[in-house]
Protein backbone atom coordinates (compact mmCIF):
# COMPACT_ATOMS: atom_id res chain seq x y z
CA UNK A 1 0.00 0.00 0.00
CA UNK A 2 3.13 2.72 0.74
CA UNK A 3 4.41 1.55 -2.57
CA UNK A 4 1.13 2.23 -3.73
CA UNK A 5 1.10 6.00 -2.36
CA UNK A 6 4.49 7.05 -2.89
CA UNK A 7 3.98 5.90 -6.92
CA UNK A 8 0.74 8.41 -7.07
CA UNK A 9 2.22 11.34 -4.65
CA UNK A 10 4.96 11.00 -7.33
CA UNK A 11 2.39 11.57 -10.55
CA UNK A 12 1.25 14.38 -8.78
CA UNK A 13 4.49 16.19 -8.53
CA UNK A 14 5.29 15.20 -12.17
CA UNK A 15 1.93 16.40 -13.17
CA UNK A 16 2.51 19.66 -10.94
CA UNK A 17 5.61 20.60 -13.22
CA UNK A 18 3.64 20.71 -16.35
CA UNK A 19 0.59 22.04 -14.88
CA UNK A 20 0.16 24.95 -17.69
CA UNK A 21 0.11 22.13 -20.38
CA UNK A 22 -2.59 19.84 -19.03
CA UNK A 23 -5.03 22.32 -17.65
CA UNK A 24 -8.06 22.71 -19.79
CA UNK A 25 -11.87 23.86 -19.47
CA UNK A 26 -14.35 21.47 -19.13
CA UNK A 27 -16.15 21.87 -22.96
CA UNK A 28 -17.65 18.14 -23.44
CA UNK A 29 -19.58 17.92 -20.48
CA UNK A 30 -22.19 19.42 -18.32
CA UNK A 31 -21.83 20.72 -15.19
CA UNK A 32 -23.79 23.13 -12.44
CA UNK A 33 -21.24 25.94 -13.33
CA UNK A 34 -21.82 25.89 -17.02
CA UNK A 35 -24.96 24.79 -17.75
CA UNK A 36 -27.60 27.06 -15.79
CA UNK A 37 -26.29 30.30 -17.95
CA UNK A 38 -29.51 31.53 -19.11
CA UNK A 39 -33.68 31.78 -18.90
CA UNK A 40 -33.16 28.67 -20.97
CA UNK A 41 -31.30 26.42 -19.11
CA UNK A 42 -33.66 27.45 -15.99
CA UNK A 43 -36.47 26.44 -18.25
CA UNK A 44 -34.73 23.14 -19.27
CA UNK A 45 -33.38 22.00 -15.74
CA UNK A 46 -37.41 22.52 -14.55
CA UNK A 47 -38.65 20.23 -17.16
CA UNK A 48 -36.24 17.79 -15.62
CA UNK A 49 -37.34 17.87 -12.03
CA UNK A 50 -41.07 16.99 -13.88
CA UNK A 51 -40.31 14.31 -15.75
CA UNK A 52 -39.00 12.62 -12.38
CA UNK A 53 -41.99 12.21 -11.65
CA UNK A 54 -43.14 9.93 -14.80
CA UNK A 55 -41.38 6.83 -14.68
CA UNK A 56 -43.52 3.24 -14.04
CA UNK A 57 -41.56 3.21 -10.44
CA UNK A 58 -43.44 6.47 -9.45
CA UNK A 59 -46.54 8.52 -10.70
CA UNK A 60 -47.32 5.81 -13.42
CA UNK A 61 -47.58 2.69 -10.96
CA UNK A 62 -45.54 2.82 -7.60
CA UNK A 63 -48.11 5.71 -6.69
CA UNK A 64 -51.53 4.03 -5.74
CA UNK A 65 -49.35 0.68 -5.13
CA UNK A 66 -48.32 1.99 -2.14
CA UNK A 67 -51.31 3.92 -0.68
CA UNK A 68 -54.66 2.37 -2.63
CA UNK A 69 -53.56 -1.14 -2.96
CA UNK A 70 -51.88 -0.59 0.74
CA UNK A 71 -55.94 0.03 1.53
CA UNK A 72 -58.96 -1.92 1.77
CA UNK A 73 -59.90 -0.04 -1.23
CA UNK A 74 -57.85 -1.82 -3.86
CA UNK A 75 -55.60 -5.45 -3.78
CA UNK A 76 -53.01 -6.67 -6.28
CA UNK A 77 -53.60 -9.87 -8.08
CA UNK A 78 -52.19 -13.06 -6.90
CA UNK A 79 -47.88 -13.54 -7.74
CA UNK A 80 -47.03 -10.27 -7.07
CA UNK A 81 -45.28 -10.82 -3.84
CA UNK A 82 -43.52 -6.78 -2.69
CA UNK A 83 -47.80 -5.84 -3.68
CA UNK A 84 -49.58 -8.38 -1.83
CA UNK A 85 -47.75 -7.91 1.45
CA UNK A 86 -48.77 -4.25 1.08
CA UNK A 87 -52.03 -5.10 1.16
CA UNK A 88 -51.77 -7.63 3.74
CA UNK A 89 -49.94 -5.05 5.82
CA UNK A 90 -47.10 -7.98 5.93
CA UNK A 91 -44.33 -5.64 4.10
CA UNK A 92 -40.49 -5.50 5.27
CA UNK A 93 -37.31 -3.16 4.52
CA UNK A 94 -36.62 -5.24 1.72
CA UNK A 95 -40.37 -4.69 -0.63
CA UNK A 96 -39.46 -3.35 -4.21
CA UNK A 97 -42.40 -0.62 -4.22
CA UNK A 98 -42.00 0.71 -0.90
CA UNK A 99 -38.20 1.79 -1.74
CA UNK A 100 -39.08 2.77 -5.32
CA UNK A 101 -41.31 5.03 -3.69
CA UNK A 102 -39.07 6.50 -1.17
CA UNK A 103 -35.99 6.38 -3.52
CA UNK A 104 -38.12 8.33 -6.42
CA UNK A 105 -39.29 11.25 -3.96
CA UNK A 106 -35.69 11.71 -3.06
CA UNK A 107 -34.79 11.91 -6.57
CA UNK A 108 -37.73 14.45 -7.41
CA UNK A 109 -35.93 16.38 -4.21
CA UNK A 110 -32.34 15.97 -5.66
CA UNK A 111 -33.32 17.67 -9.07
CA UNK A 112 -35.20 20.45 -7.32
CA UNK A 113 -32.71 20.91 -4.74
CA UNK A 114 -30.68 21.91 -8.04
CA UNK A 115 -33.21 24.25 -9.49
CA UNK A 116 -33.22 26.01 -6.37
CA UNK A 117 -29.65 26.25 -5.75
CA UNK A 118 -28.35 27.05 -9.45
CA UNK A 119 -31.00 29.40 -10.94
CA UNK A 120 -31.27 32.14 -8.78
CA UNK A 121 -27.88 33.87 -10.22
CA UNK A 122 -29.10 33.30 -13.45
CA UNK A 123 -30.00 37.07 -15.06
CA UNK A 124 -33.48 36.82 -16.36
CA UNK A 125 -37.04 38.49 -15.69
CA UNK A 126 -37.74 38.16 -11.90
CA UNK A 127 -41.33 37.01 -11.77
CA UNK A 128 -40.44 34.28 -14.72
CA UNK A 129 -37.65 33.02 -12.40
CA UNK A 130 -39.44 33.17 -9.01
CA UNK A 131 -42.23 31.16 -11.11
CA UNK A 132 -39.78 28.29 -12.00
CA UNK A 133 -38.07 28.54 -8.03
CA UNK A 134 -41.61 28.12 -6.88
CA UNK A 135 -41.88 25.33 -9.36
CA UNK A 136 -39.37 23.62 -8.16
CA UNK A 137 -40.29 24.33 -4.35
CA UNK A 138 -43.21 22.96 -4.82
CA UNK A 139 -42.20 19.72 -6.25
CA UNK A 140 -39.58 19.17 -3.35
CA UNK A 141 -42.57 19.95 -1.20
CA UNK A 142 -44.45 17.47 -2.37
CA UNK A 143 -41.87 15.06 -2.13
CA UNK A 144 -40.95 15.57 1.69
CA UNK A 145 -44.44 15.03 2.17
CA UNK A 146 -45.32 12.09 0.74
CA UNK A 147 -41.87 10.62 2.30
CA UNK A 148 -43.39 12.30 5.83
CA UNK A 149 -46.59 10.92 5.56
CA UNK A 150 -45.27 7.00 4.43
CA UNK A 151 -41.83 6.83 6.48
CA UNK A 152 -42.38 9.57 9.66
CA UNK A 153 -38.86 11.14 10.25
CA UNK A 154 -36.65 10.72 7.18
CA UNK A 155 -33.31 13.03 6.46
CA UNK A 156 -34.06 16.63 5.16
CA UNK A 157 -32.01 17.58 1.84
CA UNK A 158 -32.16 21.13 1.09
CA UNK A 159 -29.35 21.27 -1.07
CA UNK A 160 -27.06 19.57 -3.92
CA UNK A 161 -25.22 17.00 -2.21
CA UNK A 162 -21.43 16.07 -3.37
CA UNK A 163 -19.37 13.35 -2.87
CA UNK A 164 -17.00 15.57 -0.27
CA UNK A 165 -20.22 16.89 1.43
CA UNK A 166 -19.81 16.63 5.78
CA UNK A 167 -23.11 15.87 5.37
CA UNK A 168 -23.31 12.71 3.13
CA UNK A 169 -24.90 10.73 5.83
CA UNK A 170 -27.60 12.48 7.17
CA UNK A 171 -29.62 11.81 9.80
CA UNK A 172 -33.25 11.88 10.20
CA UNK A 173 -35.32 15.24 10.85
CA UNK A 174 -38.01 15.65 12.93
CA UNK A 175 -41.55 15.94 11.87
CA UNK A 176 -41.56 18.95 13.42
CA UNK A 177 -38.65 20.28 10.83
CA UNK A 178 -39.62 18.17 7.95
CA UNK A 179 -43.29 19.85 8.16
CA UNK A 180 -41.57 23.39 9.05
CA UNK A 181 -40.13 23.37 5.79
CA UNK A 182 -42.83 21.92 3.99
CA UNK A 183 -44.97 25.29 4.38
CA UNK A 184 -42.25 27.38 4.02
CA UNK A 185 -41.68 25.78 0.65
CA UNK A 186 -45.24 25.92 -0.27
CA UNK A 187 -45.99 29.55 1.09
CA UNK A 188 -43.26 30.40 -1.54
CA UNK A 189 -45.44 28.68 -4.31
CA UNK A 190 -48.33 30.25 -3.32
CA UNK A 191 -46.41 33.76 -3.67
CA UNK A 192 -44.65 33.36 -6.86
CA UNK A 193 -46.38 30.87 -8.68
CA UNK A 194 -48.43 32.00 -11.66
CA UNK A 195 -52.12 31.66 -11.03
CA UNK A 196 -53.65 28.93 -12.91
CA UNK A 197 -55.71 31.28 -15.28
CA UNK A 198 -52.73 32.78 -16.28
CA UNK A 199 -50.77 29.67 -17.18
CA UNK A 200 -50.87 29.06 -20.96
CA UNK A 201 -48.89 27.15 -23.76
CA UNK A 202 -46.07 25.47 -22.95
CA UNK A 203 -46.28 26.17 -19.48
CA UNK A 204 -50.04 24.16 -19.23
CA UNK A 205 -49.22 21.48 -16.60
CA UNK A 206 -46.99 23.55 -14.58
CA UNK A 207 -47.83 24.13 -10.64
CA UNK A 208 -50.49 27.01 -9.97
CA UNK A 209 -50.51 29.48 -6.86
CA UNK A 210 -53.49 27.66 -6.61
CA UNK A 211 -51.78 23.98 -6.10
CA UNK A 212 -49.78 25.53 -3.64
CA UNK A 213 -52.43 26.88 -1.63
CA UNK A 214 -54.41 23.55 -2.18
CA UNK A 215 -51.56 21.14 -1.12
CA UNK A 216 -50.51 23.32 1.83
CA UNK A 217 -54.36 22.78 3.12
CA UNK A 218 -53.47 19.26 3.03
CA UNK A 219 -50.50 19.40 4.30
CA UNK A 220 -51.64 21.47 7.25
CA UNK A 221 -54.82 19.29 8.17
CA UNK A 222 -52.16 16.48 8.09
CA UNK A 223 -50.14 18.33 10.67
CA UNK A 224 -52.66 18.98 12.54
CA UNK A 225 -53.53 15.48 13.49
CA UNK A 226 -49.55 14.84 14.54
CA UNK A 227 -47.55 15.02 16.88
CA UNK A 228 -45.94 18.35 15.55
CA UNK A 229 -49.61 20.07 15.45
CA UNK A 230 -49.65 23.86 15.96
CA UNK A 231 -52.76 25.65 17.20
CA UNK A 232 -53.92 27.85 14.62
CA UNK A 233 -53.59 24.25 11.89
CA UNK A 234 -56.79 23.86 10.72
CA UNK A 235 -57.78 27.40 10.33
CA UNK A 236 -54.93 28.12 8.54
CA UNK A 237 -55.77 24.89 6.26
CA UNK A 238 -59.28 26.45 5.82
CA UNK A 239 -58.05 29.84 4.51
CA UNK A 240 -56.12 28.11 1.68
CA UNK A 241 -58.72 25.93 0.77
CA UNK A 242 -61.10 28.70 0.51
CA UNK A 243 -58.58 30.58 -1.86
CA UNK A 244 -58.61 28.16 -4.24
CA UNK A 245 -62.20 27.51 -4.16
CA UNK A 246 -63.14 30.99 -4.39
CA UNK A 247 -61.04 31.35 -7.30
CA UNK A 248 -63.68 30.80 -9.95
CA UNK A 249 -61.68 32.12 -12.87
CA UNK A 250 -59.38 28.92 -12.60
CA UNK A 251 -61.83 26.17 -11.45
CA UNK A 252 -64.77 24.79 -11.03
CA UNK A 253 -66.74 21.26 -10.63
CA UNK A 254 -67.42 19.68 -13.72
CA UNK A 255 -71.46 19.20 -14.13
CA UNK A 256 -70.73 16.14 -15.58
CA UNK A 257 -68.60 13.48 -13.23
CA UNK A 258 -67.16 11.68 -16.15
CA UNK A 259 -65.71 14.59 -18.02
CA UNK A 260 -63.18 15.30 -15.48
CA UNK A 261 -60.96 11.48 -15.88
CA UNK A 262 -61.31 11.48 -20.29
CA UNK A 263 -57.64 12.12 -21.59
CA UNK A 264 -59.75 14.29 -24.51
CA UNK A 265 -60.40 16.60 -21.81
CA UNK A 266 -57.08 17.40 -19.80
CA UNK A 267 -57.09 20.75 -18.85
CA UNK A 268 -60.25 20.99 -17.20
CA UNK A 269 -61.05 23.25 -14.64
CA UNK A 270 -61.40 20.40 -11.79
CA UNK A 271 -57.71 20.05 -11.96
CA UNK A 272 -55.56 21.74 -9.44
CA UNK A 273 -52.50 19.48 -9.79
CA UNK A 274 -51.68 16.56 -12.10
CA UNK A 275 -48.49 14.81 -13.69
CA UNK A 276 -49.26 14.95 -17.19
CA UNK A 277 -48.57 12.55 -19.54
CA UNK A 278 -48.78 12.63 -23.61
CA UNK A 279 -49.12 10.11 -26.02
CA UNK A 280 -46.06 7.47 -27.40
CA UNK A 281 -43.24 7.30 -27.90
CA UNK A 282 -43.03 10.28 -25.57
CA UNK A 283 -44.12 10.50 -22.23
CA UNK A 284 -47.12 8.12 -21.63
CA UNK A 285 -49.00 5.93 -18.91
CA UNK A 286 -49.23 1.95 -17.78
CA UNK A 287 -52.29 3.00 -15.34
CA UNK A 288 -54.79 1.59 -17.85
CA UNK A 289 -53.25 -1.66 -18.71
CA UNK A 290 -52.56 -2.02 -14.30
CA UNK A 291 -56.50 -1.41 -13.91
CA UNK A 292 -58.32 -2.71 -16.77
CA UNK A 293 -59.29 -6.74 -16.67
CA UNK A 294 -57.67 -8.50 -19.70
CA UNK A 295 -61.33 -8.33 -21.89
CA UNK A 296 -60.58 -4.60 -22.21
CA UNK A 297 -56.30 -4.90 -23.40
CA UNK A 298 -55.75 -5.00 -19.62
CA UNK A 299 -53.48 -6.94 -17.20
CA UNK A 300 -55.66 -6.64 -14.86
CA UNK A 301 -52.87 -6.03 -12.07
CA UNK A 302 -54.84 -4.29 -9.96
CA UNK A 303 -58.20 -4.95 -8.41
CA UNK A 304 -61.04 -3.04 -6.09
CA UNK A 305 -61.61 -4.67 -3.37
CA UNK A 306 -65.53 -6.84 -2.92
CA UNK A 307 -65.94 -5.13 -0.30
CA UNK A 308 -65.83 -1.20 -1.57
CA UNK A 309 -67.39 -2.46 -4.74
CA UNK A 310 -70.63 -4.21 -2.46
CA UNK A 311 -70.89 -1.44 0.44
CA UNK A 312 -69.00 1.78 -0.55
CA UNK A 313 -71.71 2.99 -2.10
CA UNK A 314 -75.14 4.35 -1.02
CA UNK A 315 -77.88 2.01 -1.86
CA UNK A 316 -79.73 2.54 -5.33
CA UNK A 317 -78.01 3.97 -8.40
CA UNK A 318 -78.34 7.55 -7.89
CA UNK A 319 -74.89 7.92 -7.09
CA UNK A 320 -73.44 7.53 -10.69
CA UNK A 321 -69.87 7.69 -9.36
CA UNK A 322 -70.21 3.92 -8.64
CA UNK A 323 -71.63 2.77 -12.48
CA UNK A 324 -68.72 5.27 -13.64
CA UNK A 325 -66.16 4.57 -11.23
CA UNK A 326 -65.90 0.71 -10.39
CA UNK A 327 -67.71 -1.94 -12.45
CA UNK A 328 -67.76 -6.24 -12.42
CA UNK A 329 -68.37 -6.71 -16.52
CA UNK A 330 -66.90 -5.33 -19.00
CA UNK A 331 -67.58 -5.95 -23.46
CA UNK A 332 -64.85 -8.00 -24.68
CA UNK A 333 -63.19 -5.64 -27.21
CA UNK A 334 -62.47 -7.26 -29.73
CA UNK A 335 -66.05 -9.39 -29.79
CA UNK A 336 -68.47 -6.77 -27.99
CA UNK A 337 -69.42 -9.48 -25.78
CA UNK A 338 -70.19 -8.05 -22.30
CA UNK A 339 -68.43 -10.63 -19.77
CA UNK A 340 -68.25 -10.87 -15.85
CA UNK A 341 -64.97 -10.07 -14.51
CA UNK A 342 -63.24 -9.38 -11.11
CA UNK A 343 -64.38 -5.93 -10.13
CA UNK A 344 -62.03 -2.89 -11.60
CA UNK A 345 -60.94 0.73 -10.97
CA UNK A 346 -63.12 2.15 -14.64
CA UNK A 347 -63.06 5.86 -13.84
CA UNK A 348 -59.76 6.59 -16.14
CA UNK A 349 -60.38 6.63 -20.23
CA UNK A 350 -58.36 7.30 -23.10
CA UNK A 351 -60.25 7.17 -26.26
CA UNK A 352 -57.23 6.57 -28.15
CA UNK A 353 -55.87 3.61 -26.14
CA UNK A 354 -56.30 0.83 -28.33
CA UNK A 355 -55.47 -1.75 -25.27
CA UNK A 356 -52.37 -4.57 -24.89
CA UNK A 357 -50.03 -1.78 -24.61
CA UNK A 358 -48.54 0.77 -21.92
CA UNK A 359 -49.21 3.83 -23.73
CA UNK A 360 -52.39 5.95 -22.41
CA UNK A 361 -52.47 9.55 -22.29
CA UNK A 362 -54.03 9.53 -18.44
CA UNK A 363 -52.57 12.09 -16.25
CA UNK A 364 -52.61 11.47 -12.57
CA UNK A 365 -54.59 13.54 -10.25
CA UNK A 366 -52.82 14.97 -7.55
CA UNK A 367 -55.32 17.32 -6.87
CA UNK A 368 -58.57 18.22 -7.58
CA UNK A 369 -61.03 20.45 -6.57
CA UNK A 370 -63.59 18.18 -5.07
CA UNK A 371 -61.25 16.78 -2.84
CA UNK A 372 -60.56 20.73 -1.66
CA UNK A 373 -64.15 20.72 -1.33
CA UNK A 374 -63.91 17.62 1.23
CA UNK A 375 -60.42 19.05 2.88
CA UNK A 376 -62.83 22.26 3.59
CA UNK A 377 -65.44 20.33 5.63
CA UNK A 378 -62.64 18.02 7.10
CA UNK A 379 -60.81 21.38 8.59
CA UNK A 380 -64.13 23.05 9.31
CA UNK A 381 -64.87 19.98 11.70
CA UNK A 382 -61.65 20.07 13.30
CA UNK A 383 -62.11 23.97 13.99
CA UNK A 384 -65.53 23.38 15.54
CA UNK A 385 -67.78 19.82 15.33
CA UNK A 386 -70.72 22.18 16.10
CA UNK A 387 -70.81 24.01 12.90
CA UNK A 388 -73.57 23.51 10.39
CA UNK A 389 -71.54 24.98 7.94
CA UNK A 390 -69.04 22.43 8.06
CA UNK A 391 -71.37 19.90 5.69
CA UNK A 392 -71.26 22.53 3.00
CA UNK A 393 -68.25 21.19 1.44
CA UNK A 394 -69.44 17.77 1.14
CA UNK A 395 -72.94 17.96 0.46
CA UNK A 396 -71.51 20.14 -2.65
CA UNK A 397 -69.53 17.06 -3.61
CA UNK A 398 -72.32 14.75 -3.32
CA UNK A 399 -75.10 16.90 -4.81
CA UNK A 400 -72.47 16.71 -8.05
CA UNK A 401 -72.73 12.54 -8.11
CA UNK A 402 -76.05 12.95 -8.33
CA UNK A 403 -77.03 12.45 -4.62
CA UNK A 404 -80.12 15.49 -4.11
CA UNK A 405 -82.98 14.26 -2.50
CA UNK A 406 -83.12 16.31 1.07
CA UNK A 407 -82.26 12.38 2.66
CA UNK A 408 -79.00 12.23 1.07
CA UNK A 409 -77.64 15.47 2.59
CA UNK A 410 -75.54 15.21 5.66
CA UNK A 411 -76.41 17.95 8.69
CA UNK A 412 -76.13 17.88 12.73
CA UNK A 413 -79.21 15.95 12.92
CA UNK A 414 -78.12 12.49 10.64
CA UNK A 415 -74.72 13.19 11.60
CA UNK A 416 -74.62 14.24 15.25
CA UNK A 417 -70.81 13.83 16.52
CA UNK A 418 -67.29 15.08 15.03
CA UNK A 419 -66.29 10.88 15.06
CA UNK A 420 -69.68 10.31 13.18
CA UNK A 421 -68.70 13.12 10.93
CA UNK A 422 -65.23 11.63 10.24
CA UNK A 423 -66.90 8.06 9.10
CA UNK A 424 -69.06 9.93 6.27
CA UNK A 425 -66.04 11.96 5.45
CA UNK A 426 -64.06 8.98 5.11
CA UNK A 427 -66.66 7.18 2.63
CA UNK A 428 -66.90 10.09 0.89
CA UNK A 429 -63.46 10.81 0.00
CA UNK A 430 -63.59 7.18 -0.59
CA UNK A 431 -66.52 7.17 -3.28
CA UNK A 432 -64.97 10.22 -4.81
CA UNK A 433 -61.11 10.07 -5.00
CA UNK A 434 -60.66 5.68 -5.53
CA UNK A 435 -58.00 4.96 -7.05
CA UNK A 436 -56.49 8.29 -7.44
CA UNK A 437 -53.91 7.13 -4.57
CA UNK A 438 -54.75 8.81 -1.37
CA UNK A 439 -56.84 6.34 0.93
CA UNK A 440 -53.59 4.75 3.14
CA UNK A 441 -53.14 8.69 3.80
CA UNK A 442 -56.47 9.64 4.62
CA UNK A 443 -56.96 6.49 6.85
CA UNK A 444 -53.53 7.23 8.75
CA UNK A 445 -54.41 11.03 8.79
CA UNK A 446 -57.80 10.33 10.51
CA UNK A 447 -56.98 7.41 12.86
CA UNK A 448 -58.63 4.43 10.97
CA UNK A 449 -56.49 2.57 9.16
CA UNK A 450 -56.62 -0.64 11.44
CA UNK A 451 -60.49 -0.27 11.65
CA UNK A 452 -60.70 -0.19 7.91
CA UNK A 453 -58.64 -3.29 6.64
CA UNK A 454 -60.19 -4.87 9.39
CA UNK A 455 -63.44 -4.91 7.29
CA UNK A 456 -61.28 -6.84 4.41
CA UNK A 457 -59.60 -9.42 7.20
CA UNK A 458 -56.47 -7.64 7.11
CA UNK A 459 -54.93 -7.01 10.71
CA UNK A 460 -52.58 -4.28 11.19
CA UNK A 461 -50.10 -3.87 14.12
CA UNK A 462 -48.34 -0.44 14.94
CA UNK A 463 -45.06 -1.78 13.29
CA UNK A 464 -46.79 -1.63 9.61
CA UNK A 465 -48.41 1.99 10.42
CA UNK A 466 -45.32 3.71 9.03
CA UNK A 467 -43.21 2.25 6.15
CA UNK A 468 -39.97 1.16 6.62
CA UNK A 469 -36.81 3.01 5.16
CA UNK A 470 -35.65 0.64 2.62
CA UNK A 471 -32.49 -1.64 3.63
CA UNK A 472 -30.58 -0.06 1.15
CA UNK A 473 -30.71 3.04 2.43
CA UNK A 474 -29.83 2.18 6.10
CA UNK A 475 -27.36 -0.24 4.58
CA UNK A 476 -25.50 2.55 3.32
CA UNK A 477 -26.19 5.29 5.87
CA UNK A 478 -25.43 4.31 9.46
CA UNK A 479 -27.32 7.18 10.38
CA UNK A 480 -30.89 5.94 9.42
CA UNK A 481 -30.70 2.69 11.91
Amino acid sequence: MKTKILLLLAAVLTLGSCKKFLTEEPGSFLTPENFYQTEKDAVAALNGVFSTLQPQTFYQRTVYTVSDNASDLMYAGPGAADRNSLNDHTFTNVNGEISNWYVNNYKLIKNANEVITYVPPISMDEAKKNNILGNARFLRAMGYFNLLTAFGEVPLILAPVTATDPNLYPKKATLAALYEQIIIDLKYAETNCYAEKAIAGADKGRVSSGAASGLLAKVLLTRAKSVAAQANDSQDALAACNKVIGDTGSYGLLPTYSDIFSSDNKYNKEVVFAVRFGEAPNASNITLRMFYPVVLGGYGSFNASNYFFNNGFPAGARDIRKTYSVANTAADRKTGVVQNVTPFIYKFRDSKWPGDNNNSRTDWYVLRLAELYLLQSEAMNNINPADPNKFNGINTVRTRAGLTLPADQFNLANTPSADAFVTVLLQERARELCGEGQRRWDLLRLGRLKTAMATVGVTVDDNHLLFPIPLSETDVNPNLK
